[in-house]
């Protein structure tokens, strides 16, 4: 499983929360939130950065995730991660990472 670094969003002024007009995305032990094409998380007294580090395949993902699929697709950087199963997947060349 991949992991987060810990890199503060500095001057970002905008509370995160229920109702903030943001996409709230479950992720392990909190909720990121889809802002400025990247995913913020409230920690502490600031907003972080939560974005993967390394590489996670998930194994045995035979679901082929599309604009249609039924799944919450969020705008990552250069392409698309989609909601599934309380975590995010990203295409990878011929698989799917766990984000």
């Amino acid at each position: 499983m991949t992991t987060s670094t810990h890199t503060p969003h500095t001057d970002h002024d905008h509370q995160h929360g229920d109702g903030c007009g943001h996409v709230a995305v479950p992720h392990a032990d909190h909720i990121d939130y889809v802002h400025d094409g990247h995913l913020h998380r409230t920690h502490e007294d600031h907003v972080d950065e939560c974005e993967p580090t390394g590489h996670a395949i998930h194994e045995g993902h035979d679901h082929r995730h599309h604009a249609d699929c039924g799944h919450v697709a969020i705008p990552h950087g250069d392409h698309v991660d989609y909601v599934h199963d309380g975590h995010r997947h990203a295409q990878h060349e011929d698989h799917w990472d766990d984000h």
